[in-house]
């Protein structure tokens, strides 16, 4: 692709140096033109298919897999642009923070973040992002293990929490994650506290 002035290169360089599967907007390449000029240095690149455009205001380096050919963006990867690009925090909730946990083997169509910025919801093929505005409680712990295993608990309900699913979770937590679970237990369900404090002493 040919590249005509220096805030192009300076672009096309560091989505080179992110390499495949990154995920941005133009608030990544704010600090390099204005943004009239990003704007349109992106809709050249994804023109010219240097770039994929693959939401409003989101693009990405698409991954080429030898046998499916293009893949779809990862689910992180796109939340992290999107946090990113609005200046807010996201947490997994549901079937998807359950998965992250390997705490369950379905690959959510839809998959819900709580956010502390405004609701939106983003269709990135057959798959549907939703951002749910919460309360700054629900968000205390978003970014954390706590968070991811508080929402997953949740979504997984108390009945269906087993031994098995403690030990899956056990197998997960570093020593960092043992104390981020206590210090966080007052942000939990009492039955969910419980189990993070058990986990906790585990180490």
């Amino acid at each position: 692709m040919k590249v005509a002035n220096p805030i192009n290169r300076a672009m096309l360089a560091r989505i080179k140096a992110c390499g495949e599967g990154w995920v941005f907007s133009p608030a990544d390449f704010i600090d390099l033109g204005t943004r009239h000029a990003v704007d349109k240095a992106l809709s050249r690149m994804a023109a010219g298919a240097a770039i994929r455009r693959i939401a409003w205001g989101l693009y990405d380096v698409p991954k080429q897999h030898p046998i499916v050919g293009t893949t779809a963006p990862s689910i992180d990867q796109v939340a992290k642009a999107i946090a990113g690009k609005d200046g807010t925090r996201l947490q997994p909730t549901g079937a998807y923070a359950a998965n992250l946990l390997g705490l369950s083997d379905q690959v959510p169509a839809k998959v819900v973040f709580l956010t502390d910025g405004r609701s939106k919801r983003i269709q990135l093929g057959k798959l549907n992002i939703v951002l749910k505005q919460t309360s700054p409680r629900n968000m205390a712990t978003a970014g954390t293990m706590s968070g991811l295993v508080i929402q997953a608990l949740r979504y997984l309900g108390k009945a269906h929490v087993t031994d098995d699913t403690v030990k899956r979770l056990d197998r997960r937590l570093s020593a960092d994650d043992r104390k981020q679970l206590l210090k966080d237990l007052a942000y939990a369900p009492a039955w969910i506290a419980d189990i993070m404090r058990s986990l906790a002493q585990k180490a």
